[in-house]
């Protein structure tokens, strides 16, 4: 594909709405679907349309996140051309700051987008849940002589829009108005986070940008734009989820519960990729009861599972019943238990005898207690 790949991937401690799950972690780190991470299905997309170049702009609690970017063989990146480049806020004499917004973290890697030799970029954000072919927009967006072509997708009623970008667009699909988590939406279509843009078109906005003081993609670029440059709206129809607050974290991954969802994600072409832990199966002993729930390897289940999603290193000790959950990477629950309607944070440890139910929403457990006791 002629293009390069960035993917945005910043967020995390900032964002309130996902509470203590993004105390520790950054949002496009989150754990989905028992096996993955938010930013795998970002990276799949790149290197599924064949884009062998691609930067992940990091910043706010990015451990997790770095260890999980490690090597890039997971996702066919180790080339000898192009490859995957992380990218953090670097203190300089010039510049002492951390990325203050999407557009800034762009300008701050600039040399890096000055250096490459594609005619186009692809930018995408790194906490969304999707399977696409960027090579289809990059035709739209060649066919309608655009400037700048925005993902969209139209969402049902009862969906927040608010909390997204809302655009309209005219009989021609160019976007005639475009307002960022608006008090009042004045459409069900949003914008999914994901841009093709010229390159050399890039770099002259973003430059613009910064000598301004604007730091902001959306705001300073696309809105303030539109009405100057030529920007479409590329539709989709596919699944397409947004993780940003903690209700739609677990119903993503709820998601992954219906059949249909699962086959397209996972038993259809393109694959998406992960990187791999060496552990074995998933052990069910005796008398364990499972419906309708995804387990990952290296878990032990002991009890009853129903309607939920168990990662990688869970415990379920005897006698336990689980409804409804989430429980997160190597957590060991003790015998007795009771969870529904709940995000069990990792590495936790659940004492044994204990309950934990989300009454008027889902609830999140957060345990350190110390596993062996004298």
């Amino acid at each position: 594909m002629r293009a390069m790949g960035i993917i945005l991937a910043g967020g995390g401690m900032k964002n309130s709405r996902m509470g203590e799950l993004a105390s520790r972690r950054a949002v496009a780190a989150m754990p989905v679907a028992g096996s993955y991470r938010s930013i795998d299905f970002a990276l799949s997309n790149m290197t599924n349309s064949h884009i062998q170049k691609v930067a992940v702009l990091t910043q706010d609690n990015a451990r997790s996140l770095n260890e999980h970017l490690s090597s890039s063989k997971w996702w066919d990146f180790g080339r000898k051309q192009g490859g995957m480049y992380v990218f953090t806020p670097t203190r300089t004499l010039d510049n002492s700051d951390w990325y203050r917004g999407t557009a800034d973290s762009i300008a701050q890697n600039l040399d890096f987008i000055k250096d490459s030799h594609e005619p186009y970029v692809v930018i995408a954000s790194g906490d969304c849940v999707y399977k696409m072919d960027y090579n289809k927009i990059l035709e739209y967006h060649i066919e309608k002589k655009a400037d700048i072509t925005v993902v969209c997708k139209e969402v049902g009623n009862n969906v927040n829009v608010e909390r997204f970008g809302c655009v309209k667009t005219d009989m021609d699909g160019r976007i005639t108005e475009f307002e960022e988590k608006p008090v009042k939406a004045m459409s069900n279509t949003i914008s999914c986070g994901i841009y093709i843009i010229r390159r050399r078109q890039l770099v002259e906005m973003i430059e613009k940008a910064s000598q301004e003081n604007r730091y902001d993609f959306v705001n300073d670029i696309l809105i303030r734009y539109k009405d100057i440059k030529r920007i479409y709206a590329y539709k989709m129809t596919d699944y397409w989820k947004n993780i940003s607050t903690i209700e739609d974290y677990y119903q993503t991954n709820m998601d992954f519960l219906n059949p249909e969802i699962r086959n397209f994600f996972f038993k259809t072409y393109p694959d998406i990729y992960s990187k791999v832990d060496d552990l074995p199966p998933a052990k069910y002993n005796v008398g364990v009861s499972v419906k309708n729930s995804l387990v990952a390897s290296g878990s032990i289940i002991n009890g009853t599972v129903e309607n939920s999603v168990i990662f990688k290193k869970v415990f379920v000790g005897n006698n336990c019943t689980i409804k409804n959950s989430i429980i997160l990477n190597d957590v060991y629950i003790g015998d007795n238990t009771y969870i529904e309607n709940c995000i069990v944070e990792a590495r936790g440890t659940i004492r044994a005898n204990s309950s934990h139910k989300g009454e008027d929403g889902i609830k999140i457990v957060v345990e350190k207690n110390e596993r062996y006791v004298i």
